[in-house]
């Protein structure tokens, strides 16, 4: 028992104290206590695209459809749907849903949301391909796209209809109310009305979110019995894990390698892991560091980082090195990829490339946001020293990293990347696509990389309906970036989620990991 005090005193303090807050009513009620590494950046789920906004959007918000455990789509604000032409998709709608400020949900908000994710920085370029969208009547839409388009279902799991009414007009410092401010304070920043399970009930960014269950929820059917969230950020994982296995909090994301043993055999607690397809890696600016310019240099790079050892060591086994950007089961991955650690050839290669006695970089990356983040990238580092490049290598906690990635902070920047349309071509139309503000291609582009002929057959095969052509040409681009090394793959991350026997997280966890917790359910204890 002092271990437990000194841990919520001196460890956790407010986070966890925070529970106290809470009325004695919603102390009886089911309250679950999560922390995870890291909070949410906004209540705006369009300022952001990360794993957090999304976790974030399932609690406040409903998207018109769902992936289900087996990949496939369900429907959630979107009753129903049908294709009317190649270019063109029917949904129905939900009809008595209201937002939590007691607007009736309508077509409306569909067409309005859909709009502002095509001028939100993070969102709009995977909602370039829709050319518009149209109330037939108060809960018909239809979604019309500039051209055939595979993957409309895909981007309708990322429309989390708004409250267009409650986000109308200007707030009180006068700006608008709809207006999206990436790393700022905004109005939609700091409000929140969805037609989600949970309405936010207090905030103090960086220290706790608080969420209750919202007491008109449309889906009567979900089995969820949680009445209040308490969300707190905490990065150590050792204090994450040490207060789930000390009973102060029921469900923490994630479980670090280390401690995957550690909480399977504790009696107190469950564990549930599931393999991952978020890919972490480096980008390596050409526009900072001339010498990346050279494909040579770049080849080097790669054959300097052993991933393997990285997965092994580091990451205890609960990683997949990879050397491409798709995991296995997307349409793009090219089974005969290989790993290539081979430091002579790393060598010969600086050598050819004229840079035998190497030279210096900066590098950064978080220390907060993946599994051993910090770590991978001090290992990175020393690999490749022994090809004589000098790193300066600086780790920043995420809220302060992803302002610096922004902009371009560092010659070397480390990200981790779940393609967020389950599609090989997310990876390259974010990721390595040539940066293009207008569209928002290459948003995350942190190496500069650009190869307009990718480009183009990305776009060809955005509009190919043919699943077999479609991925050669996904195949050909990773081939292409894995030729002329426009990156340093990894690994493919595993996931891991714990919480005590109670809670029964297993049903709502999934790969896209943010569970659908909507639908949890706690037992009595």
């Amino acid at each position: 028992m002092t271990f437990k005090k000194t841990l919520l005193a001196s460890v956790i303090g407010a986070t966890l104290a925070s529970t106290a807050l809470l009325s004695t009513a919603a102390q009886a009620e089911n309250t679950l206590r999560m922390p995870y590494d890291a909070d949410p950046v906004s209540l705006d789920i369009h300022e952001q695209l990360s794993g957090g906004i999304l976790q974030l959007s399932h609690m406040t918000h409903d998207p018109l459809v769902r992936w289900n455990d087996a990949l496939e789509f369900e429907p959630r604000l979107a009753s129903d749907w049908e294709r009317i032409d190649d270019t063109t998709m029917r949904m129905s709608l939900r009809e008595g849903v209201e937002f939590h400020s007691g607007n009736a949900f309508t077509a409306d908000d569909v067409v309005w949301t859909i709009e502002r994710l095509q001028r939100s920085p993070d969102f709009k370029a995977i909602f370039d391909p829709i050319e518009s969208v149209t109330a037939v009547d108060d809960y018909t839409v239809e979604i019309t796209t500039k051209t055939p388009y595979p993957l409309l279902l895909n981007l309708a799991t990322y429309v989390f209809p708004m409250d267009s009414a409650f986000y109308s007009g200007e707030a009180e410092d006068g700006d608008p109310k709809d207006e999206i401010v990436k790393n700022g304070n905004s109005f939609a920043s700091r409000n929140v009305s969805g037609t989600g399970p949970y309405t936010v009930a207090d905030r103090q960014q960086g220290v706790r979110t608080e969420f209750e269950r919202n007491p008109n929820y449309w889906d009567t059917e979900s089995p969820g019995n949680v009445d209040n969230i308490i969300l707190t950020p905490i990065s150590e994982n050792a204090t994450r894990v040490a207060a789930l296995l000390s009973g102060d909090v029921d469900f923490i994301a994630p479980v670090p390698p280390n401690d995957l043993e550690r909480v399977r055999e504790s009696e107190d607690a469950q564990l549930v892991t599931m393999s991952g397809t978020r890919i972490i890696f480096f980008h390596m600016n050409q526009e900072r560091v001339e010498a990346f310019q050279d494909p040579r240099v770049r080849q080097a790079f790669a054959y300097a980082v052993n991933q393997e050892a990285i997965a092994d060591r580091l990451m205890k086994g609960f990683a997949t090195p990879a050397a491409q950007f798709s995991p296995e089961g997307y349409a793009g991955h090219i089974e005969s990829l290989e790993l290539r650690h081979d430091l002579e050839r790393a060598k010969e290669l600086m050598a050819e490339a004229g840079y035998e006695d190497g030279f210096d970089i900066t590098m950064m990356a978080p220390n907060n946001r993946y599994v051993n983040d910090a770590k991978i990238a001090q290992a990175v580092a020393a690999m490749l020293a022994r090809i004589n490049v000098n790193v300066d290598l600086s780790t920043l906690p995420k809220a302060q990293y992803w302002g610096e990635y922004d902009d371009r902070a560092a010659d070397m920047m480390l990200i981790g990347w779940h393609a967020d349309t389950e599609d090989s071509a997310n990876f390259h139309e974010y990721l390595t696509a040539c940066p293009d503000p207008d569209t928002g291609a290459g948003q995350y582009n942190a190496g500069n990389y650009c190869n307009p002929e990718l480009d183009a057959l990305v776009a060809e095969a955005n509009v190919e309906v043919d699943r077999a052509k479609r991925a050669a040409m996904l195949q050909e681009v990773e081939q292409t970036l894995y030729d002329e090394a426009a990156i340093i793959p990894l690994h493919w991350q595993d996931l891991a989620w714990a919480s005590a026997n109670h809670v029964n997280i297993e049903p709502v966890v999934n790969v896209m990991n943010f569970p659908y917790l909507g639908d949890l359910v706690m037992d009595a204890e």
